[in-house]
């Protein structure tokens, strides 16, 4: 019988302070909005916020709102944690692809440890920060 697992949505979470590159991305976490990095020059997304593309190595990034559909590409179950983290095991940490294409890696949450498998459809999960903005995780697509 799978363990039961638990939820990294009780931890205390201190908010980020953000790089000028990436500010745009959490100013839009306080709308629930996902925004992703797009290079014009080469016509691809990326993630994480970066001052230049990785494709052409240009500034000329602009930032376009995702809808946040995804699925799980890997995925690992926590056992062992360190603080803040102890005691909140085990957990689901993934690497979710964004139906854009770009990877994220976050928690999920609101999933059993035998629902969780590679190719899973996700959506987001806001969880409130301190300050306003949310903290991006995932929880399965009901």
């Amino acid at each position: 019988m799978p363990t039961p697992l638990n939820s990294t949505v009780e931890v205390k979470r201190q908010a980020p302070t953000p790089y000028s590159f990436s500010r745009p991305y959490w100013e839009g976490t306080r709308e629930k909005k996902i925004l992703v990095q797009y290079c014009p020059r080469s016509g691809q997304y990326q993630f994480y916020p970066r001052p230049v593309s990785i494709a052409t190595g240009h500034r000329d990034l602009e930032w376009r709102e995702v809808s946040g559909a995804g699925e799980i590409f890997s995925y690992t179950i926590t056992r062992r944690a360190r603080e803040p983290f102890r005691g909140h095991e085990p957990f689901i940490v993934a690497t979710v692809t964004l139906d854009v294409g770009v990877n994220l890696l976050a928690n999920i949450v609101e999933c059993d440890e035998d629902q969780i498998r590679i190719g899973m459809k996700v959506e987001p999960y806001w969880l409130p920060l301190p300050n306003g903005m949310h903290l991006l995780m995932f929880k399965p697509k009901r």
